[in-house]
């Protein structure tokens, strides 16, 4: 691979798991923080399951009213699609812990 290549999928891996990642932000922040985070993104998910949250919470930033989001793109792809498959992989290494958190605690309700 080329310097330059190496360079941005580092930088694109660390931007990730830097704050826009959705797995990142459903384990590591506060219910109430990511409630109001989707009820201010205006998406009309009612719940979100703790398991596979990540992919959840980019799924849920996506259905909502167009531009509702504000999030940012690479290339006019919406960065919540590039998230879902980083999520995804980062849920299944932690499917324990939420398995644990869903049973406990049950779904995010966001009504």
């Amino acid at each position: 691979m080329h310097t330059p290549v190496v360079r941005l999928l580092v930088l694109l891996g660390l931007a990730l798991l830097m704050g826009g990642c959705g797995t990142v932000t459903t384990v590591f922040r506060g219910d109430d923080v990511i409630v109001r985070d989707l009820k201010g993104k205006k998406t009309y998910c009612q719940s979100v399951s703790r398991i596979y949250s990540g992919v959840a919470y980019d799924l849920c930033v996506l259905h909502g009213p167009p531009n509702s989001a504000g999030e940012l793109s690479l290339n006019g792809i919406p960065w919540a699609i590039l998230d879902v498959p980083v999520s995804g992989v980062l849920d299944t290494l932690i499917l324990p812990y939420t398995l644990y958190r869903q049973n406990a605690d049950g779904s995010l309700e966001l009504r």
